[in-house]
Order: C-alpha cells, then structure tokens, then sequence
C-alpha cells in the first residue's frame, strides 16, 4: 500500500504529541483520522469538531486538532476558531478544498477557506504540492504552540491522497517546551512598590493570568489591606483559601466586587483584560501587570504598567512594601461582601419544597455534590450567571466554555473534547434548553464513544401556543430525557424540589453518560433583583395599609424566588 501526504500528515501530527482528531463526518483529508495512534472522534458537523478541540485545548494547553467536511463546515468551525483566537487556545485545524485543478472553477463544493478563516486564525495557507504540506503543518503546529492561536491548513482533496514523496524532509516537530518565565525590569516594579505604598485604597482586580501567583497576591492584599476582585478567567485561581476575595466583576459580577473596585484610589489589574461591563475609577490611577505587552492599556488609560510575570513581579514586589494599606477599607468591603452573598444565597438556604425548582437551589446542588476537580463546559447565558455564582471553584475546579467570543451552543461539544482528553476526569455540561437542537446526535456520540460527560438542562421553557389553519394548540415543553433516552443514553427526570438530591446524586453516579432534565422555574431571573428594588419595595410594605400578600404568587416568584420574604 502507497504511503500518502495523508500518512505523513498523520505521523507529524502524532510526533508532535496529537492523540486524538476531531472530524466532521465524511471529512475530505484523505483519511487522516485512525492512522498513525490517532484516534477519530467522528462528529456531525465541523462547528461541533471545532468546538470540542477548543475545550481539549482549554482544558489541557496543549494543541488540538480538528478537520472540517467541506464548504459548509468552514463557517461553522469559524465561530470556533474565533473563540480560540480571542482566548488564546491552541487549536489546528484542517480545512478540506476540491481538487486543484477544480480551484476557481466554480464547483459547487468549491469555497475560499483560506479567506473566511484567515481572520479568526493566527495562521492560514493552502497546501498547493505535497512537499508543501509537512511545512504547512509544521508551521500551524509551532504558530499554535508560540502564540496559543489557531493554525489553519487548507488542504485540497487530490493533495491529500496524493503519494508522498519518497525523501520529504519536513521540519522536525520538537516536544512539549515548559514557556519561560518572563522577569519584569526592577525599574518598573520598583515605580508600582512606590504607588502602592503612598495609596490607602488598593484595590485588586486578578484574571486567569494569576495561575500559579495565588499564594503571593493573597500576601500582598493582607499587607495592604487590599480586597481582591477577578474576572471569570480568575475565579479558578483566587476563589479558595482568599480572606480578601471580595466577588467577581463585569457583567456576570456578584458580591462587592463592583462596588469595591469604584471606591479605590489605586486599581492594580493583574493578568486581566477589563472584562465587558466592567466600570473602572474614573481618576484613572489604575496600573496593569501582565506577560502579553498587548494587553495593558488596551482597554483603560493607566498611570503605569509592568510586563511581566504575574508571580514573579508579585515575589519582587514583597520586600519592597510597607505595609501602609487601610485595614478599614478591606473590613468594610468584606462585611458589604457577606451581605451581598447572604442575600445571593437566600434562594439556597430557604427552599420551598412544593414550589418549582430554582436554578439557584439545583446549580448549588451540582456544585456540591461534583467531584472536588470536576469540569465544568457552560453554555454562555443563563447557564452561565447561576455557574459562576453558586459553582464553587475550590482551587482545582475548571470552568470552559466560549467565554471571550460568546458562542452560544457550544458547552456540550466542549465537553466533549475535555473528557475525551481527561476520561478519568469527572465533566459536567451545563445547558440552557434552547440549545439543545443537536442532542440526539451528540448524546450518540457520547454513547459511540463511551465519554462519561453528565449533562445538565436549565429546562425552564414553558407550553407554547401556536395557531395551526385557524385552530390554536398548545404545544408541550420539549422533552429532553426522551431525546436522550432515544439515542441510547442514560436520562434522569426532575420535577419537583423535594426530589433533587435523590435526583442529583443518581445522575452524577451513572457510570456511563447521562442526562439530568430538570423543570425549573420559568419565573426565575436570571440575575437577582437589584437591592434598590428591594428597597423600595420593603419602603412601600412598612407604609400604612399596605398589604405584601396582595401581590400575585407569580410576581413573588418572580422577584424573590422562594425566600420567605413576605409576612402573612
């Protein structure tokens, strides 16, 4: 049997540490998937293939590779791409074209992958010859592994199940290389030790950068008296063992976090973008430390900026402190920020065990019950704000999910790839309803594949009407358990409050793949309501004659869940 570019496709990919391809069914790369110890992970479409690289390669940094089927699949693995771009996740895809000598013919399989992907993508080319597909693949490998963007290779069909030439020299694929600590000039942090030893009101605000710097910026922050904030990306890193964490920022914010990083006179970003919906002090005494020279200044005037690595400049920074921070200012915040959460927290403590379920109560229930490092792939919504408010990290949790570019749909193929590259990892997806219209196909993959991934509906749809040749029906809530009890998998039901433990801890038992559907609340919101709606409300209830319990059960629900708020 000939050996084919295909062949030495594969034992590139292989050498350079590759174990598994994720491919969109009857993907045109010339059989590249199964050869050379490469498993494939045959998917329905490109997005999902795409999609499950990225959470691999969230998950473990280490390069995942995907493969689209053709024209249509290119759009779909852009979103994708997107997101690794913008997170900076190293993913290679192959892209499939027609023939060369069908390029510019106007096949109907013919598209321009090489523009469409271009943009979300570090690097992209065409593979024209066979002896210009080893250094394509080499140099997405490296392209990937330098800058944690995507490489992109297009490659046509005859290129692909071509023979391969019987000396090619490609470019060797080295190891895994640890990346560098990069050491910040002493002149710099010397400027920040100055700034913060003449401010009284640090605030911190720390992002996925921080991993590995927990135990130093916690020490700095209790020197200084500073309260700790983070963004999504550092909720994994400064959540546990913190007695200066003060919530999260942005537009999924709880806690004092937002108020907190308003009152400071000196704001200190650590391994942060500003995250979206983040407001900052409007002095703009703000100093920005991070290992990308892109990153400070990108999104907020700074008065100074360090670039470095974040433990290291935080190590530097120690000795160079006296300690001068208010122990008033971080007192205060803490006891605004236990408010704020035992307020946040009411939905938990006080259940109504006759009412529907609330996405508070069960989201807690998970996250209790989950194994102490489990996984969890979310849905970008809904999903999303119950996760990172009543999910606890624990310091060696995951969270994954399109978290910079906002895809939606995407967190059980996501978790897929995780626990293909994790199987002894416990992964939880968490999902809203409506994303759900390719379930039957991926809960047979999970099946087909035997990948333990527990899956978790927010089903809080409701029965619709719709009007069919003058005649108006009412169309029942989907029924997720059934979907996935037909494709072969595992399902739980869950519809009452009082049932939810059981329910909980059976499903994430199931050694197999499952599917926890749950019946929540239509009325929950999904952020509770602002506490100047509470006191207003509360000021409206203590005048003369008024009467709580004249509003209707719905608006209760609505507003306060099933806390017993209202006096009979």
């Amino acid at each position: 049997m000939k050996r084919t570019v295909a062949d030495d496709m594969a034992a590139m990919l292989a050498a350079a540490g590759v174990a598994r391809v994720y491919g969109a069914s009857g993907c045109g790369t010339g059989q590249l998937p199964g050869r050379h110890a490469l498993r494939c992970i045959e998917t329905p479409q490109g997005r999902i293939a795409a999609f499950a690289a990225v959470g691999e390669a969230q998950l473990t940094g280490r390069p995942a590779v995907c493969c689209g089927d053709g024209a249509g699949s290119h759009l779909q693995m852009a979103e994708a791409l997107y997101e690794a771009t913008r997170g900076r996740v190293p993913v290679v895809a192959i892209a499939p074209q027609v023939a060369t000598d069908a390029v510019g013919s106007g096949d109907f399989r013919e598209s321009r992958p090489e523009v469409w992907l271009r943009d979300c993508s570090g690097y992209c080319e065409m593979a024209l010859s066979a002896g210009s597909v080893g250094r394509g693949v080499a140099a997405a490998l490296r392209h990937a592994r330098a800058h944690g963007t995507p490489g992109v290779v297009v490659l046509p069909a005859d290129v692909a199940c071509a023979e391969a030439e019987p000396r090619a020299q490609h470019p060797p694929m080295p190891g895994w290389v640890q990346p560098a600590v990069l050491e910040p000039a002493m002149d710099a942090v010397a400027r920040l030790a100055e700034l913060l030893n003449h401010s009284r009101k640090v605030v911190f605000l720390c992002g996925g950068g921080c991993a590995g710097a927990h135990d130093e910026l916690v020490e700095l922050a209790r020197r200084l008296g500073a309260p700790i904030a983070y963004t999504l990306g550092g909720k994994e890193v400064m959540e546990k063992e913190n007695p200066c964490a003060v919530g999260m920022v942005g537009l999924l914010g709880w806690g004092d976090a937002p108020a907190v990083v308003q009152m400071a006179d000196l704001l200190v970003i650590w391994g942060a973008d500003v995250p979206c919906g983040c407001r900052l002090p409007v002095h703009g005494n703000v100093v920005q430390v991070d290992a990308d020279a892109a990153v400070p200044g990108r999104r907020v005037n700074l008065c100074h900026a360090v670039h470095g690595d974040v433990r290291r400049t935080a190590a530097l920074l120690l000795p160079l402190l006296r300690g001068n921070g208010s122990e008033e200012f971080l007192a205060q915040s803490l006891m605004r920020h236990g408010k704020a959460v035992a307020q946040m927290e009411a939905a938990v403590r006080e259940v109504n065990e006759c009412a529907p379920i609330r996405p508070e109560y069960v989201t807690r229930l998970i996250s209790c019950l989950a194994e102490p490092d489990a996984v969890f792939a979310v849905d970008v919504g809904p999903p999303l704000i119950w996760a990172v408010r009543y999910v606890q990290a624990l310091g060696h949790r995951r969270f994954i999910g399109s978290f910079h570019y906002g895809a939606a749909d995407c967190a059980l193929a996501m978790a897929l790839g995780a626990k293909a590259a994790n199987p002894s990892r416990q992964v939880i997806a968490l999902c809203r309803a409506g994303s759900l219209q390719q379930l039957p196909d991926e809960c047979r993959m999970l099946v087909k594949y035997g990948l333990s991934v527990k899956v978790f509906v927010y089903n809080d749809s409701e029965p619709e009407s719709e009007c069919l040749q003058g005649v108006s029906e009412v169309l029942p809530p989907v029924d997720y358990a059934a979907l996935a009890e037909g494709a072969g998998m595992k399902a739980v039901r869950l519809s009452c409050t009082a049932d939810a433990p059981v329910a909980v801890r059976a499903w994430l038992a199931e050694r197999g793949p499952a599917l926890l559907d749950a019946r929540l609340d239509a009325h929950a919101l999904a952020a509770p309501p602002d506490s100047a709606m509470l006191r207003m409300l509360q000021h409206f209830n203590a005048q003369p004659g008024a009467a709580m319990r004249a509003v209707p059960p719905e608006m209760r629900r609505l507003l306060f869940g099933n806390r017993c708020f209202y006096t009979p």
